[in-house]
């Protein structure tokens, strides 16, 4: 059932065009997966893409050329438990239990070492610089002959559980941790709509084992979880809210590495109802205001 009546019927419209931004996610990010298909569904056309965290990890394989369905498939059914490595004094010295690069590995392997000059779709990856405390952004102008793997190992780095990762003179962190301004920028510089879509949940409130000999990663866990669920609920500018998507993603946890299948599979449900759901919405009333008149 529609949440407003009379819901604007974007498939059998002329084709709008968007710059989809698909925020943070943590391990939750196969809801991005679905708010891709149902932006396709919508008759909407996107000829770049900007991913932050989790987001990068989706727009980057799409910017690939991979379908997707073949994302879809390739997300529900790996376990990112066996690219996780840990080490406390890795954590003391670099910031993060985990070095991160076998998740950068196994990334490089599926986008198959692409550049971002390669890339059949603009793609723009925003990461963190936490020595400046700024956003640094990777796309084809910026950086055309980096590896995507790369880009998206730096902007998906949860504090605490990856390491920092230096690049040049940067420091380089979860890109989750910016300001909002930095994502509703003019990406196309021709004046293109942006459209934010940002995951949002509560996890579950169940009691954590924690080690009573050996606490620090059980004490580490809940901090990352609580970092991330934070950043998910931070308050949405006025100026922004009009442009930003909120997907309910339940109570799965952004930090929960051995999440299910069936568990993925709910979240690319919930990306793709909810997109379906409120889109049209934002696009009648904000994104694209005379959209009525041109239909």
């Amino acid at each position: 059932m529609a949440l407003f009546p009379e819901q604007p019927d974007l498939q059998n419209s002329k084709p709008i065009e968007l710059v989809p931004v698909l925020e943070g996610g943590g391990t939750r990010l196969s809801a991005h997966i679905g708010i891709l298909k149902a932006l396709k569904e919508l008759n909407i056309h996107f000829e770049r893409l900007v991913g932050v965290s989790g987001g990068s990890i989706v727009t980057a394989l799409y910017a690939s050329g991979l379908s997707l369905e073949e994302i879809e498939s390739l997300i529900v059914n790996t376990d990112f438990n066996k690219y996780l490595s840990f080490s406390l004094i890795r954590l003391i010295r670099k910031g993060g239990f985990c070095s991160g690069d076998g998740f950068e590995n196994w990334m490089d392997d599926k986008l198959k070492g692409i550049t971002f000059r390669e890339l059949k779709t603009e793609l723009h990856i925003v990461a963190t610089d936490i020595k400046r405390g700024c956003s640094v952004i990777f796309d084809r102008h910026t950086t055309p002959d980096l590896p995507v793997s790369l880009a998206v190992r730096f902007s998906m780095s949860i504090p605490l559980m990856f390491a920092f990762k230096p690049f040049g003179d940067y420091l380089m962190t979860d890109g989750c941790v910016l300001s909002e301004e930095s994502l509703h920028r003019d990406w196309s510089e021709e004046g293109t709509p942006v459209l934010c879509f940002r995951l949002r949940g509560e996890y579950d409130n169940e009691d954590v084992k924690i080690n009573p000999f050996f606490p620090l990663p059980s004490y580490v866990n809940l901090l990352m979880r609580t970092f991330i669920t934070a950043m998910s609920r931070e308050y949405i500018n006025e100026k922004f809210w009009h442009k930003t998507v909120i997907v309910d993603t339940g109570k799965s946890s952004p930090v929960d590495f051995s999440i299910s299948r069936e568990q993925k599979l709910e979240l690319v449900k919930r990306g793709y109802e909810t997109t379906l759901e409120i889109v049209p919405w934002k696009i009648l009333k904000s994104v694209s205001p005379d959209f009525a008149k041109k239909n």
